[in-house]
């Protein structure tokens, strides 16, 4: 992994709208659990069975857990999405191929943090 090129990526305009989405949908995850947090009543279901039963209750407060992890999940894989050099391939990282395998694997990323 360490003899692998190190190159600064360029990116598309492809990239470029896959990320402003991600970023949006991150905000909007944030605007649509905080304008509707007052509606919500003061315990929420947390979890169901497999029979589709509520089986435990919170406190609404614990509704902020989902845009916390998705924005921490959105955070952690735009760094990672930084340093394509250490991502595992399953092919031999060279010079020929890298910028490649790097535009490929980190569009994947950005995909990933869209969705």
């Amino acid at each position: 992994m360490n003899d692998r090129p190190k190159i600064k990526l360029k990116l598309t305009i492809t990239d470029i709208v896959i990320e402003i989405f991600g970023w949006i949908s991150v905000l909007l995850i944030w605007i649509l659990t905080i304008s509707n947090y007052n509606a919500l009543p003061d315990v929420i279901p947390t979890h169901y069975n497999l029979s589709g039963n509520v089986d435990r209750i919170d406190e609404k407060s614990n509704i902020l857990i989902l845009p916390i992890i998705a924005t921490i999940l959105f955070a952690g894989l735009s760094i990672l999405n930084k340093f394509p050099h250490i991502f595992n391939y399953s092919i031999k990282i060279t010079s020929e191929n890298a910028l490649k395998q790097y535009s490929i694997s980190t569009r994947i990323i950005r995909y990933l943090k869209f969705f």
